[in-house]
C-alpha cells in the first residue's frame, strides 16, 4: 500500500441495517448519496475518518466515524435519519491551532488552543465559544462540556458565525483534535 493510498479514507454504506441491501462505497466527499443509494442505515469504514451528516450538502445533525462497523448507526448514535452526505477528514500530521471567540465575528475574549479542552467555561472562564479560527489541524466542537451533545467538523479556516452554519445551538463548549490515533 503506498504512503498516498494510507491517507485516503474508505468507507462503505449499505442501504440497510447489518451491511444488508446495495452498497456504496466512497473514498471522498459527497455531497447527496441518494443518487448511489435510496437509504443508508449502516456502514463500515475500512480506513480514515468521516463525518457524516442526515442532510444532503453536508448539513444537519454531523456525526463522527472512524474505522470500524456500524451495524445501526441510527440506534448507536441517536440519529433520527439516515446518513445524506458525508465528509472524510484527512490525515492531519503537525501542531494543532485554534483561535477561539467568546463572541460572533471575532468578538469578545479570545484564546489559542493548541490541545483538546473539555470545558471552555472552567478552563478559559468563557461563558460562550461562538466564533473561531482553525489555523492547524482538523477539530470536533462540541455544544456541551466534556465531549457531549452535537458536534461540529471544523477544519482549517475562519468561522465567523457558528448560527449561520445551520447548526441550532450557536455556541460550543468543547472542542478536540482529531489526531491520527483515529486513523
Amino acid at each position: 500500500m503506498t504512503s498516498s493510498s494510507m491517507n485516503m479514507g474508505r468507507v462503505v454504506f449499505y442501504e440497510d441495517r447489518n451491511f444488508q441491501g446495495r452498497s456504496y462505497e466512497c473514498s471522498s466527499d459527497c455531497a447527496d448519496m441518494s443518487s448511489y443509494l435510496s437509504r443508508c442505515h449502516s456502514c463500515k469504514v475500512e480506513r480514515g475518518c468521516f463525518m457524516v451528516y442526515d442532510r444532503t450538502n453536508y448539513m444537519g445533525n454531523q456525526f463522527f466515524l472512524r474505522r470500524g462497523e456500524y451495524s445501526d448507526y441510527q440506534s448507536m448514535m441517536g440519529m433520527s435519519d439516515c446518513i445524506k452526505s458525508c465528509r472524510m477528514i484527512p490525515m492531519h500530521r503537525g501542531q494543532y491551532r485554534m483561535k477561539i471567540y467568546e463572541r460572533e465575528n471575532f468578538g469578545g475574549q479570545s484564546y489559542e488552543l493548541m490541545d483538546d479542552c473539555d470545558n471552555v467555561m472552567e478552563r478559559f472562564r468563557m461563558s460562550n465559544c461562538m466564533s473561531c479560527h482553525v489555523m492547524d489541524g482538523h477539530w470536533l466542537m462540541y455544544e456541551q462540556p466534556s465531549f457531549r451533545g452535537r458536534m461540529m467538523y471544523m477544519r482549517p479556516g475562519e468561522y465567523r458565525s457558528f448560527s449561520s452554519m445551520g447548526m441550532s445551538s450557536s455556541r460550543f463548549m468543547s472542542m478536540r483534535r482529531i489526531m491520527d490515533s483515529y486513523y
